[in-house]
């Protein structure tokens, strides 16, 4: 018995023809005119595209893979790979205890992993999701797990072990290392340090993920120069997370960057506005490394709560990316706390303005509730149109990413958007991108770039991950006001040869796996 898309338009890195695609187990069997058999399994294709499947090279779903919204979610947008242990921050290795408090707010709580290295968090994955995840050997998880919440240095001893552990995770088929470094305690390493964790990596083949130190926009000359000393230190390839920067900025920076020698990539997403944790921008470092339960302390103190007004949120008004305008520019989209329930989807100034107190009193009353499981939706000063995405989009360095964070009652919109939208505003309405451009860098370069063997085609002898699009009608319906419209569009998807999503609808299959680095062959 094998599958047949029949009479749909085959679209991959070699252009668009119109062909008949076989699966037989895992993979595709044929690409062409493919006379019937009796015993085919038939997806009927016609007045559709057939791509292989999207790969979201930065995806918070670390927690969630089994949570079937997700998956729903994921999978209307053609995703079937997600890149998880971003920022620096997830459950693998160790048991998970940092991840669960600190980024509680953006990946979710894991309901299978609950110790043990990165083989056991990859075999977490293995049937029980529709989706594949590939993860990153996140360098703050493994920081803490050797120097605990220590601000200073890691000395030479604690950088071996730090070393071994990223070692052991390569070894257990992890496809990189990622930084988050305005994160705690990622805010912490230094350059040297990074490249020393880096060096095993380079030599397994894998990639340096980074959300840069010290914001993106204006400010990411620096975070560009340090990327560039850890590559020449380690010999590491690179790829720049959420690069989000007026396009000349994009565009000039990586440029240098690769004429430096660095072999670097990027991912953006189309959209002007980020998410993140709201403790992040503001509490001070030294604070929000240390345990909820202290923090908590802290900031409910009435002496304390006036030190930190007096010394730290002024720093917070001459943030680049905030200003004095903070209060309306960060959305509440999740707090834990459900006597907060009624400020999701406000700004913290509409939020204070109905609780009858400021800005920074009710946003550390909600830190507080919450025990900073807090998430927001942070809008930029400089809004960039569609026609400057597109720019950005249009290097050749570019690949598709979410960020997405499926935690919150009002969150991002790019969580169950992102990939519909690059179609409907970059291909459809506002053509940066052919079909077979979009392929690429939404599919067959990420799968190459992590490492993710023979995906991102449409050939015979390649895994079947695969789904069908509807060109004239695919499209993003979650926006800022109205977060949790998902795509339409993309009613099939396969993976692994395996039906996960059948006119519209979950099938009742999970052949998603823990994808181990592999370099495809032909």
């Amino acid at each position: 018995m094998r599958w047949v898309m029949r009479g749909g338009t085959v679209v991959d890195g070699d252009g668009m023809r119109r062909a008949d695609v076989a699966i037989e187990g895992e993979t595709v069997s044929e690409v062409g005119d493919i006379p019937a058999g009796e015993d085919d399994r038939v997806i009927d294709c016609r007045g559709r595209f057939v791509l292989p499947g999207f790969v979201d090279t930065h995806s918070h779903v670390d927690g969630l893979m089994e949570d079937e919204s997700v998956q729903r979610a994921l999978l209307r947008q053609g995703v079937t790979t997600v890149i998880a242990g971003q920022d620096g921050v997830s459950y693998a290795p160790g048991d998970g205890t940092y991840a669960r408090e600190y980024f509680a707010a953006i990946n979710g709580e894991h309901p299978s992993y609950s110790g043990g290295g990165i083989g056991e968090f990859l075999r977490a994955v293995d049937g029980r999701s529709r989706l594949n995840l590939a993860y990153l050997v996140p360098a703050g998880t493994v920081r803490w797990e050797v120097c605990g919440r220590s601000r200073t240095p890691a000395d030479d001893e604690q950088r071996a072990l730090m070393v071994a552990l990223v070692e052991a995770g390569m070894s257990d088929g992890a496809v990189g290392l990622s930084t988050g470094l305005d994160y705690v305690p990622g805010i912490f390493a230094t350059a040297d340090e990074i490249a020393a964790l880096c060096a095993p990596v380079a030599r397994a083949g894998g990639i340096y993920v980074t959300h840069m130190r010290g914001g993106y926009e204006s400010n990411s000359a620096a975070g560009i120069e340090e990327i560039a000393r850890i590559s020449a230190a380690s010999g590491v390839r690179v790829h720049i997370s959420h690069f989000h920067a007026q396009a000349h900025i994009v565009h000039d920076q990586l440029d240098a960057l690769q004429r430096g020698g660095v072999d670097a990539t990027f991912d953006a997403y189309p959209y002007t506005r980020g998410c993140t944790l709201l403790g992040m921008p503001l509490l001070p470092p030294e604070l929000a490394v240390l345990s909820a339960d202290t923090v908590v302390e802290v900031i409910t103190d009435p002496g304390e709560r006036r030190r930190l007004r007096r010394d730290w949120f002024p720093a917070v008004e001459r943030n680049a990316s905030l200003g004095p305008e903070w209060p309306s520019m960060i959305t509440l989209a999740h707090v834990a706390a459900p006597e907060f329930a009624w400020a999701h989807g406000l700004t913290l100034e509409d939020a204070a303005a109905r609780a009858g107190i400021d800005a920074i009193d009710l946003a550390l009353d909600v830190l507080a509730a919450s025990r900073l499981q807090v998430n927001a939706v942070m809008a930029v000063r400089y809004e960039r149109p569609v026609e400057e995405l597109a720019r950005i989009f249009g290097h050749p360095g570019h690949l598709g990413g979410s960020d997405g964070i499926f935690i919150g009652a009002h969150p991002h919109p790019r969580a169950r958007g992102t990939f519909a939208r690059y179609l409907r505003e970059y291909v459809r309405e506002s053509p940066e991108w052919s079909w077979s451009d979009a392929v690429g860098h939404l599919s067959s370069a990420p799968a190459a770039r992590f490492g993710l063997g023979r995906r991102g085609r449409v050939a015979a002898g390649w895994v079947a991950d695969l789904i069908v699009v509807d060109p004239r009608s695919v499209a993003d319906t979650a926006s800022y006001d109205e977060p949790l419209g998902e795509a339409v569009g993309i009613d099939d998807v396969l993976v692994a040869g395996v039906p996960v999503l059948a006119n519209g609808a979950l099938v009742n299959s999970r052949p998603g796996r823990g994808l181990r680095r592999e370099q495809a062959e032909g």
